[in-house]
């Protein structure tokens, strides 16, 4: 049983909660929910005690920000040394002409990953030798439609693949590249045969993702000092928070 100065959170509404909060450990879920509802009882008793309508979730809490908690926008000086910092995050993508061969195997089966793995390299280490057979290996080991026209991607850029293939991708240079590369589809065997480097943008065709980016950073810092100071001022008994766990929710 927990107590949010003075109002019960059970156990049963902790157990409802954990399905919201996957987490490596029941216990870490179970942590999680506790500190989700808790948050959420402050904010709502917060919201109660000026006058703020509590029946729509959503809405009550952006009414309760908008009177307690100061935004601050970015000024377009701040933005403009935002962008000379990260001139290289704010350009196009690169274009990759990329071919692969897809050893499939589904996230979880540790097994068939290991196995995987063990095949990329010899594929890997014939490709060495022989490095115009890459088509006929696709046809004849690649569980991807791709392996029909030899494994060709054809040109891809950022957003078009899955994130952990992309991280890898993307930062190589043309050829072969040496070692396999995972995804949640498998083991990835990857030939990039050119490469367009991404274009750097003005600033006028960034300024307001970069205001927009540097805004929201803003508003989570400070929703976060908002929920950490009601946190402080609360009479909670039957849990506690340590200093990183009070700004996770935010």
């Amino acid at each position: 049983m927990i107590e949010v100065n003075g109002t019960s959170i059970s156990e049963s509404d902790i157990g409802k909660e954990m399905q919201y909060h996957p987490a490596e450990s029941q216990r870490a879920s179970m942590i999680k929910a506790s500190e989700s509802l808790i948050i959420t009882e402050l904010m709502k008793q917060k919201a109660e005690s000026l006058g703020v309508t509590t029946d729509d979730q959503g809405e009550y809490v952006e009414q309760l920000f908008e009177k307690e908690v100061a935004f601050p926008e970015a000024s377009d000086e701040e933005c403009k040394v935002y962008f000379e910092q990260h001139r290289e995050k704010l350009s196009t993508s690169p274009l990759l002409d990329a071919k692969h061969i897809l050893l499939a195997c589904k996230k979880d089966d540790d097994t068939a990953r290991s196995l995987a793995k063990i095949q990329a390299k010899e594929i890997l280490a014939q490709l060495e030798t022989s490095p115009d057979d890459f088509g006929k290996l696709a046809e004849q080991y690649s569980l991807c439609s791709s392996a029909k026209v030899g494994g060709s991607l054809g040109q891809i850029s950022r957003g078009q693949t899955v994130p952990e293939f992309e991280r890898q991708v993307f930062n190589c240079s043309p050829g072969l590249i040496k070692a396999p590369i995972e995804s949640r589809y498998g083991i990835h065997i990857v030939h990039i045969q050119h490469r367009v480097e991404g274009r750097q943008l003005p600033y006028d065709q960034v300024s307001e993702k970069v205001s927009t980016y540097l805004n929201d950073r803003v508003r989570h810092k400070a929703i976060a000092q908002y929920i950490s100071t009601l946190i402080d001022e609360a009479d909670i008994d039957g849990f506690e928070f340590s200093e990183a766990d009070k700004n996770f929710h935010h």
